[in-house]
C-alpha cells in the first residue's frame, strides 16, 4: 500500500495534463488514522464522479463492541454514521472551480427508514465508508490543486467528525442503537404473541405530502381501543403501550377520509425500522408481511392460480399459468400465490388498489351470472382457509361491501383518524342479514416446485471470442441501469417495479438489478426452483456480501431488499 505522501506527489505529476492521466491514481493510500482507496476514476468530468472508500480500523474508531455485535445494532449504527457523514458534506461541500462535476461530493442519501447500505458497512475489525467525488478540471485538462485540497484537507475532516466515536454526540449514538434493539424485541415479542401488528399510542401516521415521507405537523396522535390495547416492556425504553392486531383476519372500515389507507401504509413500512422522530419508530410489522394489488399488464409465468382462477373458455390451464398482460384479477390471483411461494405470512389489502371481480361478487350478481359461468373463486371465499389451514393472516381495507364482516376476527373503524373496535357490535348485526358464501370448496396449496428456464443472451455482434449473432453471450456482463425506485433495465430487458409498494429506495431497486443480473448469468439453469434461487442468492449476500454481486469494486448506492422483493423482481422479469 502507498502511502498519502505517494498520492500527492503523483497529484503534483499530472497536473495541468489531460484528464485520462487521473486513472494513474488508482489504489490505496494509507493517511495515518484512514486509508483511502480510489475504485474507480471517472473516464470524464461531465460523467457519473469517481467512486473512491475509506477504511477506519475499528481499534482507531473507538466505538463499543456491543454497538456492533447484533445484526439489528449493527445496521443502525451504519445507518446513523452514513448520516452523519452525509450531514459533513453538506456542510462542508463546496463545487471546485471548473467543468462539469468538478469537486462534487456525494454519499447515500438516507430516507425515514433504516436500511443496511453499501455506503457504509462495519466489518469484524474495521468500518467502510463509500462515496463518489467529482475529480475537478478545467475543461478536459486536470486540476489537482483542487483535488489535493479535497483528499488532505476536506475529507480528512469529513471522517474524523463522522466515523471516530470521541468526535460525535455518544448520547446520539447510543439512541439509534437501542431504538433498533427495542425494535427488534418488539418484533420478537410480535412472534411470540401471535400478533400481526403493533402500532404504539402516540405514533405519527400521516406523513407531510405526497412526496415528502416526513411526519405531518399537528396530525392526530394513534391512540389504541381499549379492546386491543396491549403493554411490553422493552430492554431500553422500558414499557410500551398500543394495539396489537393478532393473527386472522382484520378488516379496517371507515368513511372517506378518515384514515383507513393512512393506517394500511404505515403498516406496509412497518416491515422496516425507522429512524428516531419518524412517528413511526414503534409502528411494527410482521417483516414478512406484503402488500398485494392489482397490476394489469404484468408478466406471469407458470404460476398455479387455480385456487382463485379455474374453468377458463378457452380451456387453458390455470395449474401452470403463464401471460404476458394479466389482467388485474388475474395479476392479484398470482400476487397471493407468488408470495405464498416467498413465505409471507400476512398479506395487506386495500380495496382501492385491487380488483373488484377478484375480492368478491355480491349475491345478485352470483344470481344473474351462475357459479359455472364464471371462473374467478373470489378472495372473500379463500380468505378464512388460508388462515385457518396456510396461517397466513390478513389485514384488508375495505368500504364498499359488508360481506367481509362475516370472515372478519377483527373489525376496526376508523373515526377521524382515531380507529374504534366495533367487532361486536358489527357480529350482532350480521345476525339480522343473510350471510354471504364465504368460503369455496378445493382449497389446495400450491407446490413451490416453478423453475427458472436457462438465460442465454443474444450476441449484438461478434465479440473478441468470436461469438455471433444469436449465440450465446453469458460471458459478457449485461449493462445495468436504475430509474428511481421505480424500474430498472438489464441490457435493454426492463423490469416492472412501480407496484411493488413496500421497496423503500432506489437504491435497493440497484440492488434488486445487481441480484437479478447474477441469477441470470450464474444460476438459472433451468433446474433450479424459484425458491432455491432466492435462497442462494440471499444466503450469498449474509455471507460474502456485495463483493459477491459486484466483484471487488462495490459501488456506493446499494440497499439491501427483502426476500419479498426479490421474489417480485425475479417474477417480474420478462426476459
Amino acid at each position: 500500500m502507498k502511502s498519502s505522501a505517494d498520492l500527492r506527489t503523483s497529484l503534483r505529476a499530472i497536473d495541468h495534463k489531460g484528464y485520462p492521466a487521473y486513472k494513474s491514481l488508482a489504489g490505496a493510500y494509507q493517511f495515518g488514522n484512514h486509508m483511502l482507496s480510489i475504485d474507480h476514476v471517472q473516464g470524464d468530468p461531465f460523467t457519473s464522479p469517481s467512486a473512491l472508500h475509506v477504511e477506519i480500523l475499528h481499534k482507531n474508531a473507538g466505538f463499543p463492541a456491543v454497538y456492533y455485535e447484533k445484526d439489528c445494532s449493527r445496521i443502525a449504527l451504519q445507518d446513523y454514521l452514513t448520516r452523519k457523514f452525509a450531514a459533513q458534506f453538506e456542510e462542508f461541500n463546496f463545487k471546485a472551480k471548473g467543468s462539469g462535476k468538478s469537486g462534487l461530493l456525494s454519499i447515500s442519501h438516507c430516507g425515514q427508514e433504516v436500511l443496511e447500505r453499501s455506503a457504509c458497512e462495519i466489518r469484524a475489525d474495521r468500518i467502510i465508508a463509500r462515496f463518489h467525488v467529482g475529480f475537478p478540471a478545467f475543461g478536459r485538462t486536470i486540476n489537482a490543486g483542487e483535488l489535493e485540497w479535497i483528499l488532505f484537507d476536506f475529507l480528512p475532516r469529513c471522517v474524523e467528525n463522522s466515523f471516530f466515536f470521541r468526535k460525535l454526540d455518544t448520547k446520539k449514538v447510543e439512541t439509534a442503537v437501542h431504538l433498533a434493539e427495542d425494535q427488534a424485541a418488539l418484533r420478537q415479542l410480535l412472534k411470540e404473541n401471535q400478533l400481526a401488528a403493533f402500532v404504539a399510542n402516540g405514533a405519527i401516521l400521516p406523513r407531510k405530502s405526497g412526496v415528502s415521507d416526513l411526519p405531518m405537523k399537528d396530525s392526530v396522535a394513534f391512540s389504541s381501543p381499549a379492546s386491543m390495547e396491549r403493554t411490553f416492556r422493552l430492554p431500553h425504553r422500558g414499557e410500551i403501550t398500543g394495539m396489537a392486531i393478532p393473527q386472522g383476519i382484520t378488516l379496517i372500515v371507515g368513511g372517506g377520509y378518515h384514515g383507513k389507507s393512512t393506517l394500511l401504509e404505515a403498516l406496509q413500512t412497518g416491515v422496516y425500522n425507522h429512524i428516531a422522530g419518524d412517528g413511526r419508530e414503534f409502528i411494527i410489522t410482521d417483516d414478512m408481511a406484503v402488500k398485494l394489488r392489482a397490476e394489469d399488464g404484468r408478466s406471469i409465468r407458470n404460476v398455479d392460480i387455480s385456487m382463485f382462477i379455474n374453468d377458463l373458455p378457452n380451456k387453458k390451464d390455470t395449474h401452470s399459468f403463464s401471460t404476458p398482460d394479466a389482467s388485474g384479477s388475474t395479476s392479484q390471483a398470482a400476487g397471493v400465490i407468488e408470495n405464498i411461494e416467498a413465505g409471507s405470512r400476512l398479506f395487506l389489502i386495500d380495496e382501492d388498489t385491487s380488483a373488484t371481480n377478484f375480492m368478491l361478487r355480491d349475491d345478485f350478481m352470483q344470481q344473474v351470472i351462475s357459479r359455472e359461468k364464471e371462473p374467478i373463486t373470489p378472495f372473500l371465499e379463500r380468505a378464512r382457509d388460508l388462515y385457518e389451514k396456510a396461517g397466513i393472516s390478513t389485514i384488508l381495507v375495505a368500504g364498499s361491501s359488508g360481506a367481509f364482516f362475516y370472515i372478519a376476527d377483527k373489525i376496526l373503524q376508523m373515526d377521524c383518524y382515531r380507529p374504534v373496535d366495533i367487532t361486536d357490535r358489527v357480529k350482532s348485526m350480521c345476525a339480522d342479514h343473510k350471510e354471504p358464501r364465504t368460503q369455496a370448496p378445493g382449497f389446495r396449496l400450491p407446490d413451490n416446485g416453478r423453475t427458472l428456464p436457462p438465460f442465454f443472451r443474444k450476441a449484438v455482434r461478434t465479440d473478441r471470442r468470436g461469438a455471433r449473432p444469436g449465440t450465446d453471450a453469458r460471458h459478457e456482463h449485461m449493462k445495468i441501469k436504475t430509474y428511481g425506485k421505480d424500474s430498472f433495465s438489464l441490457d435493454k430487458e426492463t423490469v416492472d417495479l412501480r407496484y411493488v409498494e413496500q421497496l423503500a429506495d432506489s437504491e435497493q431497486t440497484s440492488a434488486l438489478a445487481h441480484l437479478l443480473c447474477y441469477s441470470l448469468e450464474q444460476l438459472t439453469d433451468g433446474k433450479k426452483t424459484v425458491q432455491q434461487t432466492v435462497q442462494l442468492l440471499m444466503d450469498l449476500l449474509d455471507r460474502k456480501g456485495w463483493e459477491a454481486f459486484c466483484g471487488s469494486y462495490v459501488p456506493c448506492g446499494l440497499a439491501k431488499p427483502r426476500i419479498q422483493e426479490l421474489y417480485a423482481c425475479l417474477n417480474r422479469f420478462r426476459g
